[in-house]
């Protein structure tokens, strides 16, 4: 997800003027899905890209959601077009990263006292059924209480009926890498961990931008004929700093996982407010979300309360009268890039994205943002602003991105024979393929040149020692947090207690680094982890967490080896 710092109080400071042959076509600034798809376009029809994201990719809002390529039931009541383009674009994704999608059946079922019965539930089924065919989805079947508790076991016995659907799960994380490798590999540049600190300006147009690298300190500058603003809902933030104007209504939504799948489907719910939230499965761990709330404050500084946790508990436990008997494990913040609109309450805001010409709107030329719309229409969004970008730069390359494969899309995998050529487990390899697609072989490989890289870091999912150095090595990892963006590395029920020690040898060993170092990339990896986890300590939960804060202080004395820095993060434990 794209995040953008600015010194915005004295960006005008910032800005300088350039003269000179441009060093890109296209400089985009964001690397969330829309960012890394846009560059992949622009790549992709020829022109010279670089892509610019201040932390790591789908680091924000991208790596924030509910995981769907989904086509928008609920935007059936008052944004049609909506859902109808998130289906069509569905497929799409479906046929560039098939690796990367499973398949997520709903239930829906009726209440006792619900303002909808069972004859008006399937009727907004037939309506959503009309849009299946783009992403391939099944029709709803209705059931009957009977059929319905059989399929789901946990659901309540107050329902009266139930109809059933399904949707499109997806690697968000994944999905935004694999983005960045196709535009790296159609000849762009990527840089990740690289903040934006102004905009290069020359006679009222932007000419490119100024950048830090958060590592090395190292400052630089780039030029560039068109300047793209794809970062979500820092997009407000960028564009003043450039002298443009976008407004956009953010909206916050939490998402909390347990430590297993503990429901066969995907259980929508009624919350007090009548909204509608969902427990699902979604890889090996359950989610249950999502809140949606106005957001007014620090887009870098999120935190999930204990009343929007309860919120989703009390929308859930009425039909899945269970759930507070299972463990949660972590809650996840973002915030919605959503566009402005006065008068409307949150869940009724329109999922469409708008394009910014601001050479129309201001007479800023050389200046593009892009906002709004979901996970599911990133691609549509991308192509959208590339063919302005055509038009700006008089070029008549046509959109490829729907029809070219991602990187590990472009054929089936056969896992067993995968796992007997390389004398791996099967689970592994399977778990392997689910991320890399066909490049899993290129990850196996290094187990050749090392077997000791075909041991297990994290059992979790689990992640292998070997895809730790792959993606250090080849997809631009330099954090433990990153290595967890693509792996799945301390995601399941340990959330890094087991694994994070080896990780950050691993992590130390690939990038030189010296002893410190690598206790602090650990030390942060924890820190990280531990934002997530403290909203929903509780109980023997609580417990547990004391267990482990003893085995990394007690024990292991990490606060000891770690600098006075990181002991000062700690020290909020």
């Amino acid at each position: 997800m794209p995040e953008l710092e600015f010194a915005y109080n004295n960006w005008y400071n910032s800005i300088y003027i350039m003269t000179g042959t441009n060093d890109y076509d296209v400089i985009v600034v964001g690397g969330g899905v829309v960012g890394t798809g846009v560059a992949r376009d622009c790549a992709m029809r020829g022109f010279s890209v670089l892509l610019v994201e201040k932390k790591d990719f789908a680091g924000g809002t991208s790596g924030a959601n509910m995981g769907m390529i989904h086509g928008g039931l609920r935007y059936l009541l008052f944004d049609v077009e909506t859902t109808k383009l998130s289906c069509i674009d569905s497929g799409y994704i479906q046929n560039i990263a098939p690796h990367l999608l499973f398949r997520i059946p709903f239930i829906t079922p009726v209440m006792k006292g619900d303002s909808h019965n069972i004859e008006l539930v399937e009727t907004f089924m037939e309506a959503y059924d009309v849009f299946q065919h783009y992403k391939g989805g099944k029709r709803h079947t209705r059931l009957s209480v009977e059929e319905a508790r059989h399929v789901e076991p946990g659901l309540s016995e107050e329902i009266t009926g139930a109809v059933t659907f399904d949707e499109w799960g997806i690697n968000p994380f994944r999905l935004c890498v694999c983005n960045a490798l196709s535009a790296s590999e159609h000849g762009a540049e990527v840089r990740n961990h690289t903040i934006v600190t102004g905009f290069l300006r020359d006679a009222g147009a932007v000419v490119g931008v100024s950048m830090r690298d958060t590592f090395s300190g190292e400052e630089s500058e780039a030029q560039a004929r068109i300047v793209v603003n794809a970062c979500g809902p820092w997009a407000q933030k960028a564009a003043g700093a450039a002298g443009a104007e976008v407004k956009l209504r953010p909206g916050k939504g939490i998402n909390v996982f347990f430590d297993r799948r503990i429901s066969n489907f995907a259980v929508a719910a009624e919350a007090v407010d009548g909204r509608q939230v969902v427990i699902m499965p979604h890889e090996n761990t359950t989610m249950m979300g999502c809140t949606d709330d106005d957001f007014y404050g620090d887009l870098d500084h999120l935190e999930a309360t204990h009343d929007e946790i309860e919120y989703l508990l009390e929308a859930v436990e009425r039909v899945f009268p269970s759930i507070r008997k299972h463990r949660m494990i972590r809650v996840m913040s973002g915030v919605r890039p959503t566009l402005f609109e006065w008068r409307k309450i949150e869940d009724k805001l329109t999922r469409e994205h708008e394009l910014f010409d601001h050479e129309e709107r201001e007479g800023i030329k050389g200046f593009i943002t892009i906002v709004g719309g979901k996970l599911a229409t990133f691609r549509i969004m991308a192509e959208e602003t590339t063919d302005l970008i055509c038009k700006k730069l008089g070029s008549g390359a046509e959109c490829r991105t729907h029809l070219e494969p991602l990187p590990g899309g472009d054929d089936t995998v056969d896992i067993e024979s995968i796992a007997a050529e390389y004398g791996m487990p099967l689970y592994v390899v399977k778990r392997l393929a689910f991320r890399h697609g066909t490049r899993c072989r290129n990850v196996l490989d290094i187990t050749k040149e090392d077997r000791r890289a075909a041991s297990i870091v994290c059992r979790c999912d689990p992640v292998t020692e070997a895809e730790i150095r792959y993606v250090i090595r080849h997809e631009w990892a330099r954090t433990l947090d990153d290595v967890r963006r693509r792996t799945h590395l301390g995601c399941g029920p340990c959330q890094g207690a087991r694994c994070n020690f080896r990780a950050a040898a691993i992590l130390g060993d690939e990038l030189k680094l010296d002893p410190p170092e690598i206790w602090s990339a650990g030390a942060a990896y924890l820190q990280q982890r531990w934002k997530g986890k403290y909203p929903i300590l509780r109980g023997d939960q609580l417990a547990q967490e004391e267990i482990n804060q003893a085995i990394y202080f007690a024990v292991g004395n990490y606060d000891e080896i770690c600098d006075m820095t990181d002991r000062d993060k700690f020290a909020n434990v």
